[in-house]
């Protein structure tokens, strides 16, 4: 019986992981949209504007891929759409041709300066200590 409960707890709990999860994506998508990005877009702008100096502003794709939680392929698409729209660019690593560099560029830094207080206030609201509300 013990077993059981400790079982449904353990589900109960993943599922308001889930769930909040879920509702934190969705308002940072919500607030994010007025400037064209969305939640996923966000987090990569904000992980190449936090890429360590001596990496000089660029992070390798495949160093994206292990961050950001979508696909090979969908990080792919929503690089290129990036690109297109101005906010990063891609080079060829010289180092291993296989491998694709991605920097911020200065619009993108300029709109990620922009709604980053967004973003944080979102996540200050639904996952901050006071504003844990399960």
């Amino acid at each position: 019986m013990a077993a059981k409960t400790a079982g449904v707890r353990l589900e109960d709990r993943w599922r308001e992981i889930l769930s909040l999860h879920a509702r934190t994506f969705c308002e940072i998508d919500r607030v994010l949209h007025p400037y064209g990005l969305g939640a996923s877009d966000f987090e990569v702008l904000d992980l190449l504007a936090a890429a360590a100096p001596e990496e000089h502003g660029h992070c390798r794709v495949q160093n994206l891929a292990g961050r950001v939680h979508l696909s090979q392929s969908a990080l792919s698409r929503l690089i290129a759409r990036l690109e297109r729209d101005g906010l990063v660019r891609r080079t060829v690593c010289l180092e291993d041709r296989r491998g694709v560099w991605v920097a911020l560029t200065p619009r993108g830094r300029d709109l990620h300066t922009e709604t980053l207080p967004l973003q944080r206030a979102v996540l200050a609201r639904l996952l901050g200590e006071d504003g844990e509300d399960g």
